[in-house]
């Protein structure tokens, strides 16, 4: 009897957590690649696709660049697996970015929102921030007005097609 093979359930590179609801929140100006400073077991807990950004944002503290509130729970498979699951996480990008999303957020009403976290190909821990301003409820409502259009418009391609 032949052993089966089963698929790891790991994430070794692509995105391991998104923030979908970010591009309806907000009209994003900018997007930027930032690195995050995990400890092992945040490492693989994130590798089971469990983070959660939705309510996460990234901001500055004593001059550097940290992700506040983003949700990565405790990794279960080992015993030295404490941390805390909301902590502030450290992001590192260079020093002129830091400056430049500073003073974008020194502007009113812009804010830096992470979108997604994934694993680039050497498996090192990537958060893509984007630099974007708040929509108000009409902006939202014309956004979906958009995107129902443009979903009925592709039904009506194909279909005549």
């Amino acid at each position: 009897m032949a052993k089966e093979k089963r698929k790891s359930s790991l994430i070794s590179h692509g995105v391991a957590a998104q923030n979908r609801k970010a591009r309806f929140d907000y009209t994003i100006k900018e997007t930027l690649e930032a690195g995050i400073v995990l400890k092992g077991p945040e490492v693989k807990s994130l590798r089971q696709g469990r983070a959660t950004l939705s309510e996460s944002w990234a901001g500055e503290r004593d001059g550097e660049l940290f992700l506040f509130n983003c949700y990565i729970p405790e990794y279960q498979g080992g015993i030295l697996s404490k941390f805390e699951p909301r902590a502030p996480r450290k992001l590192l990008v260079k020093k002129r970015e830091r400056v430049a999303l500073f003073n974008a957020i020194a502007r009113d009403g812009h804010s830096i929102v992470p979108l997604s976290i994934t694993f680039d190909d050497r498996g090192m821990a990537k958060v893509e921030l984007g630099v974007g301003q708040g929509r108000n409820k009409a902006d939202k409502r014309h956004a979906i007005a958009d995107r129902d259009w443009a979903r009925d418009k592709a039904r009506l391609m194909r279909d005549r097609g």
